[in-house]
Parts: C-alpha cells; structure tokens; sequence
C-alpha cells in the first residue's frame, strides 16, 4: 500500500509530506484546493507524461516521491532488476525540471519511465474523474472486461495470430496483383541458376585449379630440377649418399678406437638415413611427374570459365559455389511465394491459428461478461436504479479483427420494463456516473493491485445513492487501500480516515523560500481530520458556507452512523476477516 508522499514545488504545492493508513481515506475541501493536484502528483511518480507546466511557478524543479509497502510478485520484479530494497518498501521518485527535462528513481537508482509504469501497475489502480466518459467508447469497454477476466495476455495472442493471418492474405493479395513482376523474377533466377548449375562450382575447386595449374604449367621445369636433385643426392659419381656413407664408415671403425667420436657419428647416421628416405621420395615423385599438355589445357579451360563466370556475377571465383546456392534458395522462395497453393495453405493455417485462439477468448469472454452483468445490475439496485439492467453483450464479428470475434458492447435499461441499449443513447449523465462507479468499484475488487484510487468517480450522484456509494467504498477498503476524492459528505463519513485540503495565501514580497518574489501567491496545504475537525468539514460539505448548530448535528449523526456501519461489517466478518494484501 501508499505508505507516504512527499511533494515538493508541484503546481500550487510547495512542500507537503503525508503519511498514509490503510483502509479507506478521503480528500475533501472546496473547489480548487488542489485534490486532485495530489492525485496527478502520484501520476507522476508512477509514470505518467510530464511538462515544464507542473514546476510551481518561481522554483527550478518539482520533485515528488512515494514510499509503498511491496508484495512478492514486486520483490522478485525488483529483484530480477537489482533494485530491491532491505525493509519491505520500495521508494519511487520523479523530478522534472523548468525546462520540462524528467528523472526518474526506484530506490535510489535511476529508471526508466517505463519501469517506473510497471511498477506502478502492480501497486495503484486510479480511476480518474473522467472515467465515465470512456465507457462510452467501445475499445475501453472491451479492455475493461478483458482487464476485469484477466485476459488481456489472451487477448494479446490473439491480435499477434491476426497479424499473421492478415500478413498472409496481403501476401496472397501480392502474388495475385504482382503475377507479371514475379515471372519476370522467376525467369531472371532461373536463367542465372541455369548458367551455374552448367558450371557447377564446387566448394575449395578454385584454389584445387588453381594450384594444378601451376604445377601442370611448370612440370618441365619441376621435371629437370627433381632429377638433378636426385642424381647430386644418390646416381652422379660423388653423390652425397654414397659420400656420406663413407664418412660414416669410416668414423665408425674410429670410433671404436676413440670413443669421443661416437657423438660425431650419432649426429651423422640420422642425417644418411633422412638423406635416402628423401632420395627415394624425389625418386617416386620423378616417376610420376610428366608432362601433360592435354591435362594442362582442361585445367586452364577450367579456371577461365570459373574466371569468366565470377566476372559476370561480380565476385571472386571462389565465391562460386555459395552464390549458386543463394540463388537456388532465392528462386526456390519466389517459387514457393508464386505458388498460389501454397500461399493459399499458408492463409488457411493463419486463419484457423486465428481461430482458435480467438474462440478461446470468446468463450472466456462470454463467462466474463455474464459475471460482470450480474454483479452491475445487482449493484445497480442499491444506486436509485431499482429494476435496472445492466449486460455485456458480445456482439459478433462477420470476419473477426485484431481483438477476436466479437465487439464488446455495454447495454443498459435504466428501470424495470425496457429493453437494453447501448450505453452512449440511453445513460443519463446521472445514471451513467452511477453506473461507471459500480463498475470501478466491482472491476477493483478483481484486480491484484493493493492500492484503489477513485478522483471525483461520485460526480452527479447524491443523497442516499452517495451513501451506498461510501458503504461500497468502505467495504473495498477492508480488504485494499482506498483513497477517494470527493465533494460528499455521505462518503466522506464512511471513510476510517479524512484528510483535508485547502488553500492559503502567502506573502511573496519578502522573499519568502515558498514563494516567487512577486506578491501574494496561492499554495495548497492538507492535514489530517480529527473527530471535531471532521464533523466540522463534514458539516461544511453539507452547509456550503453557512454552518448552522442543524448542520453540524446532522454532520454528527452521518459519522456515527459510518463508524455504526464499519463497526458492524468489522464484527459480521470476525475471525475470518481476510488479511489486507497491502499490510504495513
């Protein structure tokens, strides 16, 4: 859960430092007293956009950080990406500075915009004070109920199935418009394949010919210079073996004499044997050594087609062989994509991948969207909608798209005795706040996420309704953190806890470190409610300027009864209250 907030230079906020309990609190004060500044402000530091317009006018840079109680899930997160913290709380921080620049840290160590998002999507679910006004398009009523079931991972396989599918028809479409173009292609492939495979190439002949070649072309000479070296070593009168041979005889029979000697002789007798092993081996390779014009002019036919063929296709000859099996694998693919059978087998598998990811996610859907019809109708019921109907319907796509088969639709019968229609034509703007609440407030019961934040979400409710709205508000908040924004006092008094927000007026000229040096500036100030200071603010709500000893009785009487109500629900749930999953 939010344990504390500290904000430093934001807007008309130029420093505040809150701390926050668990259960359910509220914000209240007039109009313009900055409440939902402090709700933009957690924006902030949980990843939303920022500009040079949030710096208070007069400072450099406006600063904002948020302390929460972590999960699990959130410890791991933090931990895969070296930064955990030691005591259970993770410490998020956003500065942006007058020229609009933006830093952003996760317990002291700089982060992205984006991580600073995912964290904040595991620990805060806002709903802003224009909430209602999305449920009328039909893209947020199908992310919501996908969000509410848990399937937008569903939902997400199935958009990525349908852009493959949608890629093969394209390539289908392509192969149809592109027929002429392609077969142009094809026959430039071919032929080029043709020219290569006439050749072919194979892998290291170039440097094989190359070094035949050579030897082939200088075999006269290789011819002479081996037998000459054969007859100096083993066949002229002098031969080196034969006088080698001497030497060693006659050095051995001294040696037999002088024994100093023998290391003479043990130098020479390996140098008389390496010196006929070589004499015999220039003697086999003199044996089949000839001269072979046949054979040399096939060879250098050879190298002056592999020659004149890498020329062609600009690249060395020993390239050959790996361009003629690129060009096999090009032709091969533009056949296999001319193919209308096989592009029309590839579009069939896409189509049913497609398909049975999407009925997947029909199915699931259609669970959803009956659970989530009953539970706002039913909620309905206590809002000053008796005999109201509220329905999911899922209405079917010809074709399908990118999110399934079906479009989501929100439909709505205002009383008992008329038939559901479309959220857009029916809800008045009453009914629809109504409604968009009931909806906030079902949806975050499912969501993990430890901390609910509702801003000014009770806009065009009033009386008993507002009432039930806090009762619902109070229940949320026993098993989450709720913080809730609001003008009414029938919510304000179900609330554990009351903070409010006004707004001051502080002397500049004097150089003040809050202010700007201009005059009288206005600042947002919060502090916490205690009994009194509560059923004097609650009064205020209820009076408008004028607090009567009447209003103040009643302001009275709406706490007691809140705290009755949470007292009750405290006891009905006894020993198997559940735990708060944000516990401090």
């Amino acid at each position: 859960m939010l344990r504390s907030l500290s904000i430093r230079d934001f807007v008309i906020v130029d420093t505040l430092d809150l701390d926050f309990s668990s259960g359910f609190t509220v914000f209240t004060g007039e109009t313009g007293a900055g409440k939902s500044i402090l709700i933009d402000a957690l924006a902030l530091v949980l990843g939303e956009r920022a500009d040079a317009g949030v710096v208070r006018e007069g400072a450099s840079r406006a600063s904002i950080g948020a302390t929460f109680s972590t999960h699990a899930a959130l410890d791991d997160w933090l931990t895969e990406r070296e930064l955990a913290g030691d005591d259970g709380t993770v410490l998020l921080r956003r500065t942006v500075d007058a020229s609009g620049r933006s830093k952003a840290f996760i317990n002291g160590a700089a982060a992205t915009l984006a991580q600073l998002r995912e964290v904040g999507d595991q620990l805060v679910d806002i709903h802003g004070q224009h909430a209602h006004q999305l449920l009328l398009r039909p893209d947020a009523q199908r992310h919501l109920l996908d969000a509410h079931a848990g399937l937008t991972e569903q939902a997400g396989a199935v958009a990525e199935a349908w852009r493959a599918w949608r890629a093969c028809v394209r390539q289908r479409e392509a192969v149809e418009h592109q027929s002429r173009e392609m077969q142009l292609e094809r026959e430039r492939l071919e032929w080029q394949v043709g020219e290569l495979d006439k050749l072919a190439p194979q892998p290291g002949e170039w440097e094989e010919t190359q070094s035949e070649y050579n030897r082939l072309s200088h075999a006269a000479g290789l011819i002479d210079g081996s037998r000459a070296a054969l007859d100096a070593l083993s066949e002229a009168d002098g031969a080196v073996i034969s006088v080698l041979n001497g030497v060693v005889h006659r050095l051995q029979s001294l040696a037999d004499v002088d024994p100093a000697l023998r290391d003479v002789l043990a130098a020479l007798e390996p140098a008389l044997v390496q010196t006929e092993e070589a004499a015999h081996s220039l003697n086999r390779y003199v044996d089949r050594l000839e001269l072979d014009p046949e054979r040399l002019q096939t060879v250098e036919a050879r190298m002056q087609a592999l020659h004149t063929a890498a020329r062609k296709f600009r690249l060395p000859p020993e390239q050959l062989p790996d361009e003629l099996l690129a060009r096999r694998q090009q032709l091969d693919d533009l056949q296999a994509a001319q193919d209308i059978n096989k592009v029309l087998a590839r579009e069939a598998a896409a189509r049913a991948a497609y398909l049975t990811l999407a009925k997947h996610l029909s199915g699931a859907r259609k669970a959803a969207a009956e659970a989530l019809s009953a539970a706002v109708t039913e909620a309905m019921q206590g809002l000053s909608m008796a005999g109201g109907l509220f329905a999911v319907a899922l209405n079917a796509l010809e074709d399908g798209q990118s999110h399934g088969l079906e479009q989501v639709e929100f439909l709505v019968a205002g009383h008992a005795g008329v038939s559901p229609r479309p959220l857009a034509k029916v809800a008045s703007g009453g009914e629809l706040a109504r409604i968009s609440l009931a909806i906030s407030v079902i949806t975050s019961e499912a969501a993990p996420t430890p901390t609910l934040i509702f801003d000014e979400v009770d806009t065009g409710i009033g009386g008993a309704v507002a009432e039930v709205v806090g009762r619902r508000l109070q229940e949320l908040g026993r098993a989450r953190q709720v913080l809730c924004v609001t003008h009414l006092p029938q919510v304000a008094a179900q609330a554990g806890s009351h903070l409010l927000v006004s707004k001051e007026t502080v002397d500049a000229t004097k150089g003040s470190a809050h202010g700007n040096g201009k005059g009288p500036v206005t600042r947002s100030r919060i502090r916490a409610l205690d009994a009194e200071g509560r059923v004097t603010e609650t009064a205020r709500m209820l009076g408008g300027a004028t607090v009567t000893a009447t209003t103040m009785q009643h302001a009275e009487e709406m706490l007691a009864q809140g705290a009755r109500a949470a007292a009750a629900n405290s006891a009905r749930e006894g020993g198997n209250r559940r735990p708060r999953r944000a516990a401090s």
